[in-house]
């Protein structure tokens, strides 16, 4: 489809992606030792418990008209969507959308579907260790042929695979290049925490072949339990500063060959990396990629306290030992701060109530009114949901996607959302006002989870989600609801549900970020109970995950 193809050339073109060379070399490595582990940090405190299928006793924050206490917001939603103009949305606002209606020519092709007898990804991450299993994948990348064998990584929409020494010819390891779809059957096996497919034989699908994943970021996952959910995926790790590697003797240097120094050039290469207080190691498989490529090349030539961004496939060894594909320096990105202003990482970890001082980018607005605006807004490490932002008309103009703004206000908290409050701005006026290109992050796998407040406020995505009923307060179930309990009309809020995995949430079309006449509002309305969507939005926050939606797209409609 054109949008998963524009996508994944946005993140080709943003990362720089290096195609691995291959070394005609056993693929057997030298196992790690613990003392080459990650040292991780201590899972995140658990976010507020909240339960995603409860239905909101009151109406969403934003239709308030800026009250500074809890109460004067309830007072005043009523009067909202009287008082405040209709949304509009800017031609900067409607192209994506716009792009998006265009497709609907295009044959969606169902990557996640399965031939007879094949499990789905759901089944074969519930299958017991040293079962035999058989699933349907597509080449994402592979490490070099050896006596007849080759471990590849791949992928399906729904979940990533690790197959060790995969039985094939040296002819057919030639065919498998990313995308192909191949059928393989084999045992699941563990090693050192390594989930993977073992003692496999595999034979090529004749029809469906090109899918390629795109990374997710990660980063905030680090350090919790919960990165395991993306092992073996395509993934990015943002904003990490390379840290000291010791070798054997004790010596500091920022990589090793051999995860204690003892290797060469050729073997696989080792360096640390920091994140918000924390190092972890990541690892240049030279089976995947060698010394003649642009990766290997690159981490032979980093420096301690260098800033890097980096690119690859989550595998584990006593923990996250990512395999990296790319690594790119980072100093040219939107990650500095001016004195005196927050990083997001202050930001997150500063009271409730305390003032905050904070740069970012604007990602998005919803409708100006009586100077003020409400501002979705993002850095490389984290989202910024500012309420009622002081603003006038003709500034309010100028806040389009990728917008530089310094903002000082309070942080507060509205029934679960963290955001920006009583706050005044200035533009700031540099080179790196360009952040409007950033990726959803798809973030189904962590819908019910306590992670998933991680990414709360960031440009997110959720993917293969099934709309289910929703029901007014006459209990008539619908495919969507204006407002949450139906009350209202076209041109209120849009409320519908969807199905992912085990639960049911509700998600929002907030009417003052995309009004009526948007593609997205009409995409909703024309929702029927069964459709499956891919969807994208801002991960707003009301009792539990309450998503901002901007994008929809029917993958499958439950009328065909």
């Amino acid at each position: 489809m054109k949008k998963v193809l524009a996508i994944l050339l946005a993140a080709l073109l943003l990362f720089s992606l290096t195609a691995c060379g291959e070394d005609a070399k056993t693929p057997e490595t030298e196992p790690v030792t613990e003392e080459a582990v990650t040292e991780e940090a201590e899972p995140a405190e658990a976010a507020e418990d909240v339960t995603a299928e409860e239905e909101p006793e009151v109406a969403p924050e934003e239709e308030a008209e800026a009250p500074e206490e809890a109460e004067a917001e309830e007072e005043a939603e009523e009067e909202a969507p009287e008082e405040e103009p209709a949304a509009e949305t800017s031609e900067a606002e409607e192209a994506p959308e716009e792009e998006a209606g265009a497709e609907e020519t295009e044959a969606y092709v169902d990557y996640s579907a399965k031939s007879e007898g094949v499990m789905t990804y759901a089944e074969y991450a519930a299958a017991a260790l040293d079962d035999e299993v058989t699933v349907e994948v597509f080449v994402q990348a592979h490490q070099s042929w050896w006596q007849d064998k080759v471990t590849v990584y791949a992928a399906d929409p729904d979940g990533a695979y690790f197959i060790y020494e995969l039985a094939c010819s040296e002819e057919d390891a030639e065919k498998l290049v990313p995308g192909t779809k191949i059928k393989v059957n084999g045992y699941k096996a563990e090693w050192s925490g390594e989930v993977e497919i073992a003692d496999a034989t595999f034979e090529f699908c004749e029809e469906g072949s090109g899918y390629i994943a795109f990374p997710t970021d990660v980063t905030a996952l680090l350090g919790t339990d919960d990165l395991e959910l993306y092992m073996n995926d395509y993934v990015t790790f943002t904003g990490l500063t390379v840290a000291p590697s010791k070798d054997a003797d004790g010596n500091e240097l920022p990589y090793l060959y051999n995860w204690d120094g003892s290797g060469e050039p050729g073997n696989d290469l080792y360096f640390n990396v920091e994140v918000n207080g924390s190092v972890y190691t990541f690892t240049v498989e030279s089976y995947l990629c060698g010394q003649d490529t642009e990766v290997y090349q690159a981490v032979e030539g980093l420096e301690i306290g260098e800033v890097i961004n980096a690119m690859g496939f989550l595998y584990w060894y006593e923990g996250p030992n990512p395999h990296i594909t790319t690594v790119i320096d980072a100093s040219d990105l939107p990650i500095a701060k001016s004195e005196g202003v927050m990083s997001w990482f202050e930001y997150n970890e500063a009271e409730i109530d305390s003032e905050v001082t904070i740069e970012a980018y604007v990602m998005d607005t919803q409708s100006w009114w009586e100077d003020k605006i409400t501002v979705y807004a993002e850095d490389p490490y984290g989202a910024y949901f500012i309420y009622n932002m002081a603003c006038s008309e003709e500034d309010a103009e100028n806040l389009t996607p990728g917008t530089k703004i310094k903002v000082t206000g309070y942080k507060a908290e509205w029934s679960g959302e963290v955001e920006i409050a009583d706050a005044t701005f200035e533009f700031v006026d540099d080179d790196s006002s360009a952040f409007n290109s950033v990726l959803p992050v798809d973030v189904t796998r962590l819908l019910g989870k306590d992670a998933l407040a991680k990414y709360m406020n960031r440009y997110v995505g959720f993917s293969n989600v099934t709309v289910v009923p929703s029901k007014d307060a006459d209990g008539n179930e619908l495919p969507f609801l204006y407002n949450w309990d139906g009350s209202g009309a076209p041109g209120n809020d849009l409320y519908f549900t969807v199905k992912a995995g085990e639960g049911e949430y509700s998600f929002v079309v907030e009417s003052y970020l995309r009004g009526e006449d948007t593609d997205v509002y009409k995409a909703v309305e024309a929702l029927e109970i069964g459709d499956v969507l891919n969807l994208s939005g801002y991960l707003y926050w009301y009792e539990g995950p309450n998503p901002h939606i901007i994008s929809v797209e029917v993958l499958t409609s439950a009328a065909e």
